[in-house]
């Protein structure tokens, strides 16, 4: 009887650790297949990142890669006479794409290829265009019949500056009000003085 009672128990503990065994081995299993699937998965997500395309990741519709390109811009806002100051950190790198940097308030940086100025003042929450600059609180400044919004590239008039995809050293005049033709030359002569960084 005594040796029965060993013989199952011998038994109960080999089928015990059968169970265990094979409880283990298919915990391990699903750990395993857990382990590839996330790495699956993480592989396909790094492969997506380093091989997007513009269209990606809230990208400027159109644009190249992020740092296939580098350029530089001067732009002067001018409203009623008034500099408007682009170098408050209000206006600082908000888009990887195209931004101002380093408490400068003159020189865009453009990073990536086709991204256009319109996705600039987006990224501002500044609003325009071809007839009104619009601030994020609401103030307008639109062509009526006593004030006027122009627009210069290089010193040309131009209606609408949106679509524009600066190109190195470019210069970019943004000016409202009632200002005549010296003062506009008074202008773009300042814009010209303006010092383009190009770090």
């Amino acid at each position: 009887m005594g040796r029965n009672r060993r013989e199952r128990r011998e038994e109960e503990r080999e089928s015990f650790a059968a169970k265990r065994t094979s409880q283990k081995r298919s915990s391990n299993l699903k750990a395993i297949g857990v382990l590839a699937i996330i790495a699956a998965i993480g592989s396909y997500a790094g492969y997506t990142f380093l091989t997007m395309e513009g269209s990606d990741m809230g990208a400027p519709k159109d644009a190249g890669r992020l740092g296939d390109e580098h350029e530089h811009a001067s732009l002067l806002v001018r409203i009623f006479g008034d500099k408007f100051d682009f170098s408050l950190p209000n206006y600082q790198i908000k888009s990887s794409w195209i931004h101002f940097e380093d408490q400068d308030g003159d020189t865009i940086h453009r990073h990536s290829s086709g991204v256009e100025l319109e996705f600039l003042f987006n990224s501002l929450q500044i609003g325009l265009n071809e007839k009104c600059f619009i601030f994020a609180d609401g103030r307008q400044f639109c062509t009526n019949d006593d004030y006027s919004l122009k627009y210069f590239i290089n010193h040309e008039p131009v209606n609408d500056i949106r679509k524009y995809v600066i190109q190195e050293d470019d210069r970019i005049l943004i000016t409202y009000g009632n200002a005549d033709e010296e003062e506009i030359e008074e202008q773009l002569a300042e814009l010209d003085s303006q010092i383009i960084n190009k770090k």
